[in-house]
């Protein structure tokens, strides 16, 4: 999870990342003079920093997480269950008084903090049984995002040194997240908060810290009272489809106009709620206006499957059904696919960023550019007929109208 760093750290020179097992005690050298130029003391530095491991599985998965390999259709099925609803609305009922008190507080409506529970420990029943402390060290050490893991090892530092949480229950994911709601050491240390009054923000044991500190930290993001994530909607035969975008925000108004309805056929709301529209599988997929709170979410994870299933399990736990068009079950790109993909929309001047074969939201923005300049249906999803305009793959995707 992406979170906002509380440590504030002043140094010019940033730690030497090492890609290699081998290279791991240097690194671990460079982070000590890091560390102690951070204000983290000797005794944190040499009695834990000092003892951290090397994990290689930890880069494994780094190089193979769900937000960037999955489909939207196996993302979304494998979260949004019938297991986990009935267990959400279980749930939810158990909690409720207490939820509505926090409603009360935060304005955090009780379904959106079960839906992220059920999301990121299936209910507290994994938390992760990794050392934070060696994830987050080799991840520091690894070229890929060296520097915001050097922040967060040292904000799990500062959590150890001033005895927030004991470095035996430091445990949790490959990314360094803890506790029933996976909150990065920098958010824990900001937004975790003692609600039960035993003298300790305890985000593995006590569900009323847990739940308090995952409000306050919604609202800290700045959470809408009111209003939800947004809704699936239906899209007329003539939808412009180069308008549907996380960039091109309008009013509910103005997608009313254009034709876009409920998945019932009946009119949007003539509002001026700003709203996006969302096509996370193309024009044969599911289709979603997005509100302000979306974003939220996506400030939570920044991954745009992500918040989609975080919003449609929090309706289905509060009653709602499923989706009125499933996701159609196309199979994942290959990596070597989308670099050959990527590499070839920026030689045409569509800037698809780092060629990394990931089809992350700056590729699909280049795929929708190119599809609407070449007259083709500018959804930005990259089905066979675009690949072969482009020149790469034809005919790897096979696509039919749903």
């Amino acid at each position: 999870m992406i979170r906002y760093l509380a440590l504030l750290i002043v140094v010019s020179v940033c730690p030497v990342a090492f890609a290699e097992a081998g290279d791991f005690p240097a690194c671990i050298d460079a982070l000590k003079i890091r560390a102690r130029e951070a204000g983290l003391n000797d005794t944190v530095i040499n009695d834990v920093l000092a003892k951290v491991n090397f994990n290689p599985r930890v880069i494994e998965l780094d190089r193979r997480q769900p937000e960037l390999t999955d489909t939207f259709h196996d993302y979304l099925n494998k979260r949004v269950t019938a297991q986990r609803v009935e267990q959400g609305r279980n749930l939810m009922a158990r909690h409720g008084a207490f939820l509505d008190e926090l409603t009360a507080k935060y304005g955090i409506p009780p379904q959106y903090l079960i839906a992220l529970w059920g999301l990121e420990t299936n209910y507290g029943a994994y938390t992760g049984n990794t050392s934070v402390l060696d994830s987050l060290a080799t991840l520091a050490c690894d070229e890929r995002r060296s520097e915001f893991f050097t922040l967060e090892l040292f904000e799990a530092l500062w959590l150890v040194q001033n005895d927030v949480i004991g470095q035996a229950q430091m445990q949790g994911s490959w990314a360094g997240a803890m506790g029933n709601m996976q909150f990065m050491p920098s958010t824990y240390r900001q937004h975790a908060i003692d609600a039960d009054g035993d003298g300790r923000a305890d985000m593995w044991n006590s569900l009323h810290d847990t739940f308090t500190s995952v409000a306050r930290f919604l609202d800290a993001l700045g959470w809408e009272r009111g209003y939800r994530w947004g809704r699936e909607v239906k899209l007329p035969k003539n939808f412009p489809y180069a308008r549907a975008s996380s960039s091109n925000w309008q009013p509910l108004s103005a997608w009313r106009d254009l034709g876009v309805t409920t998945t019932a056929g009946k009119p949007l709301p003539d509002s001026s709620l700003s709203a996006a529209i969302l096509l996370p599988s193309g024009r044969h997929g599911p289709a979603f206006a997005v509100y302000h709170n979306y974003t939220v979410i996506m400030r939570w994870n920044q991954s745009q499957f992500y918040a989609l299933a975080a919003g449609h399990l929090a309706d289905r736990i509060s009653g709602g059904g499923k989706l009125a068009v499933q996701p159609p079950d196309y199979p994942p790109l290959r990596k070597e696919l989308v670099m050959a993909l990527q590499t070839r929309l920026n030689e045409l001047g569509f800037d698809a960023g780092k060629v990394d074969g990931v089809l992350g939201p700056l590729t699909r923005a280049a795929i929708q550019a190119y599809q609407d300049a070449n007259g083709l249906i500018a959804d930005g999803y990259p089905d066979g007929e675009t690949l072969a305009s482009i020149g790469v793959g034809a005919g790897a995707v096979e696509v039919t109208a749903q």
